[in-house]
């Protein structure tokens, strides 16, 4: 049995040297050198490492649909759909397969590769595992990769979630462990850390991000990349999220981050975790058009694209394509190799 632990952050200052040592690949130290960079030298090397691992011009598109939303029993700070918050969100009951079909025919109708489905739980139970892998193989018949987010998951449901076809899990470490107890109290940052080990020994690929913008420190940031990128392997996709405050949340007042400093959180992404799809995730209704070629620029070379993100407002898919298109951006049609568990690292 793998184990993970986090790596402990407090007090570490960065040095000059920004190269991952061999025994530890990166340390916190070293991804915060990163930050520190002058930003045209750190989206200069970005750029470098992205052109050597990816086709620079190609953009993979992510949907997700929430397919049971609100009511859920965490109380993460920055999620409307906690049940220990008011922000308006109804629960439902986990939405119908033939909803979930026709939602997943759009997405590929509109060009997305991968069809991400999202439930607002602390975890799955026992009697909702028969829908949910009838969900995976009857999307996975249309064509798409599939992604299911349902919270945490034993090493059962993970086999049974894999046998079904599930391409990739989205499980986010949301930030370095230090800020974790600041957003979140009902689940450790160990039973994420333990969800990612049955995912990835029953061999499903790893989407694994966070949210930045949420009170957090540049040293704080630099140990949520830490953390992914020393995972072993780090995973093949990596979602980064601009905190949206919604109101009703407690994070509803949060300052928003820097641009300049979510495009270095992309660009850091790129350089420590060369082969992964980072992922322009939530806040993107928030950032203009110019902010978003910078994150390109920078690495990231997968969008959700679509008008909703569970809960939360995304750009318009024609103002997407429109961006795509002035950019001179392809929309990757094919599964990418990088996609495929990797057993070289």
């Amino acid at each position: 049995m793998t184990t993970i632990t986090a790596i402990n952050v407090s007090g570490l200052r960065a040095p000059a040297a920004v190269e991952p040592s061999p025994s530890t690949r990166w340390s916190v130290a070293q991804v915060d050198a990163l930050f520190a960079m002058p930003f045209m030298d750190l989206l200069y090397r970005a750029q470098q490492v992205h052109r050597e691992n990816f086709d620079p011009n190609m953009i993979q598109l992510s949907t997700l649909l929430s397919i049971k939303t609100g009511g859920c029993s965490e109380d993460c700070g920055y999620c409307p759909q906690s049940a220990h918050h008011e922000a308006g969100v109804q629960a439902s009951k986990l939405m119908p397969l033939d909803e979930v079909l026709e939602a997943a025919r759009a997405a590929k109708a509109e060009g997305a590769t991968r069809f991400c489905m999202g439930a607002a739980w602390r975890s799955p139970k026992e009697r909702d595992m028969e829908s949910l892998t009838e969900m995976v193989r009857e999307v996975r018949a249309l064509g798409l990769e599939t992604c299911m987010t349902l919270g945490m998951l034993d090493a059962e449901q993970a086999s049974e979630l894999k046998d079904a076809g599930l391409d990739y899990y989205n499980h986010n470490l949301d930030s370095a462990p230090e800020f974790y107890g600041s957003i979140i109290s009902t689940r450790t940052y160990q039973d994420r850390l333990d969800t990612l080990v049955n995912v990835r020994e029953a061999g499903v690929n790893v989407c694994c991000g966070g949210i930045v913008g949420m009170g957090e420190s540049r040293i704080q940031r630099a140990g949520l990349i830490a953390q992914l990128a020393n995972l072993e392997p780090y995973p093949e996709s990596v979602p980064i999220n601009n905190l949206v405050a919604v109101k009703g949340t407690p994070l509803e007042g949060a300052a928003p981050l820097d641009p300049f400093e979510f495009v270095r959180t992309i660009a850091v992404a790129r350089v420590t975790m060369p082969r992964t799809q980072v992922r322009l995730s939530a806040g993107r209704e928030q950032m203009d058009d110019a902010l978003q070629a910078l994150c390109f620029a920078a690495g990231a070379n997968s969008i959700f694209y679509g008008d909703r993100l569970l809960t939360t407002c995304n750009p318009q898919t024609q103002r997407d394509r429109s961006l795509l298109a002035r950019l001179g951006l392809r929309v990757q049609s094919e599964h990418p190799a990088q996609c495929e568990s990797r057993s070289d690292e």
